[in-house]
């Protein structure tokens, strides 16, 4: 083989690459980036004198021969990407014949050539058409929410006024995170004509979310129909619109909404800016990306808001988590006050909270693995999903349903480990029809308005009265037969 200079081979490195057309060149330059020591294999001797020409290790050998590894020098892992599907089986063979303990990631044309690979020895096959694919949506919707966060700036760089911003009825820290992200947003948007406030209509119940509130500060304030109408414009957040999980008027225009839930219940909003990703783990990871895209200096405070958010929308990244909530966590993670984190993670239970948890502990019935417990009249509601996270623990339990009574409505809160059962479709098919249900795969929630009934003084003997008929809708829906429930307790 002609060269200018006699070739020296080099020592052992991490990286070979079989095969050197355009996928194995790509990989090869992605390498480069990390300046690893790569040594690369390809039949035509032309291809390999140009690649010794930009100082790569390169060796011109058949890959379909059974002594193409004699000379090489030692390495790690191989990529085997030439585009003949036979040569490369031959290769793989070759490969962990010769080097067990070496990782092979191959190329396949079709799945019956990637099984034949697989049966080879390679750890990982890779189909061209999908990486492709995968790389073409990946990159254009990272371009659609890069045009979506510039859009949402450009929007209320132009308004004059208040911008209201509301949460669901009884906000959570992702709900919370998500409003203080897009009042700073705004803030420097348009920081000399749009005032920002944050409404809510609930309860702030759970001692982690008030102990978020307070010690990062967060003004937020009670959602009147006085407020509603003195706002010029209103955003909603963590609820995909007016009527879904709010009591806002489904006739309220609504100029921004941001969610990562969908509600085929209520109509969606015309007319407004919207970004709802139900393949989002968290509404807060949306407005992570917007500060992102905008270049928005990111606070400490704002940092610890977001990162709990998401967070506890995703149960500690271990409930409907995707690549980009890590992403926008591990971004947000170096900004944060760790200090402050844990003091929110780490707040005093109330009176009423152990009161509530003791009593749907000693409430419960299990039917066919359903646990059923009845806390009574709560003024906490938040207290009732604490006692499901803690009864859904119990051994031969796959699904809690936690239910109690308020001045205003039933509350069912639910959580599931059943892979079969969509817990929040299954709330939203039995009770979608009596007030708002819904949710995620393994945690969901109902709320059951009283309407005339809120005036009854004994909520409990009214919540005895009422609550067996309506369970009967969810035990049909799963299927429960009227078997004889099993006493869970002592």
């Amino acid at each position: 083989m002609p060269q200018d200079a006699p070739f020296e081979p080099q020592g052992p490195s991490k990286y070979c690459i079989f095969g050197c057309g355009t996928n194995g060149y790509n990989i090869i330059l992605e390498l480069a980036k990390e300046h690893e020591r790569v040594t690369l294999v390809d039949n035509s001797e032309t291809r390999v004198q140009h690649l010794r020409d930009q100082k790569y290790d390169a060796y011109p050998r058949d890959i379909a021969s059974a002594d193409m590894l004699a000379g090489l020098p030692l390495f790690e892992i191989a990529f085997v990407m030439t585009g003949n599907p036979d040569a490369n089986i031959a290769a793989v063979a070759t490969i962990k014949k010769r080097y067990p303990q070496v990782q092979v990631v191959a190329r396949a044309i079709d799945p019956v050539n990637g099984q034949k690979l697989t049966a080879a020895g390679a750890e990982v096959v890779l189909y061209p058409q999908e990486v492709v694919a995968r790389s073409a949506i990946h990159q254009i919707r990272k371009q659609h929410a890069g045009r979506l966060a510039q859009r949402l700036f450009s929007t209320i760089a132009e308004w004059e006024g208040t911008l209201g911003i509301i949460t669901h009825k009884n906000p959570d820290p992702d709900a919370i995170s998500s409003a203080v992200a897009l009042a700073e947003i705004a803030k420097h948007a348009n920081p000399k004509t749009l005032a920002t406030r944050i409404f809510y209509e609930g309860n702030i119940g759970h001692q982690e979310n008030r102990t978020f509130v307070n010690l990062l500060d967060i003004k937020m304030e009670h959602l009147t129909p006085e407020a509603l109408s003195s706002c010029s414009y209103l955003a909603m957040v963590d609820c995909p619109a007016p009527g879904s999980n709010n009591d806002v008027p489904q006739t309220t225009k609504i100029n921004i909404v941001i969610d990562h839930h969908r509600d085929t219940k209520h109509p969606s909003v015309q007319g407004a800016f919207v970004d709802i990703r139900p393949g989002v783990g968290a509404t807060a990871s949306i407005l992570t990306q917007y500060l992102q895209e905008l270049d928005v200096p990111v606070s400490k405070r704002v940092a610890t808001a977001l990162l709990y958010g998401i967070r506890t929308d995703t149960k500690e990244f271990k409930r409907n988590v995707t690549p980009q909530d890590l992403n926008y966590a591990g971004f947000l993670l170096p900004l944060t006050d760790a200090d402050l984190l844990d003091k929110i993670m780490s707040p005093s239970m109330s009176q009423e909270t152990l009161d509530v948890i003791g009593t749907a502990i000693n409430n419960r019935r299990i039917q066919s693995g359903y646990l059923f417990s009845n806390v009574g009249y709560v003024m906490n509601r938040d207290a009732l999903p604490q006692a499901a996270e803690l009864l859904i623990t119990l051994e031969g339990v796959n699904t809690a349903l936690v239910y109690g009574i308020t001045d205003t409505a039933i509350v069912i809160t639910a959580r599931n480990r059943d892979i079969r059962l969509h817990i929040g479709n299954a709330l939203s098919e039995a009770f979608g029809e009596m007030g708002d249900a819904g949710g995620h795969p393994n945690m969901g929630a109902a709320s059951l308005p009283l309407h005339y009934f809120g005036k009854v003084e004994d909520k409990e003997k009214l919540l005895d009265i009422v609550i067996e008929p309506v369970l009967q809708k969810f035990r049909t829906l799963v299927g429960l037969e009227n078997e004889g429930k099993k006493n869970g307790g002592p």
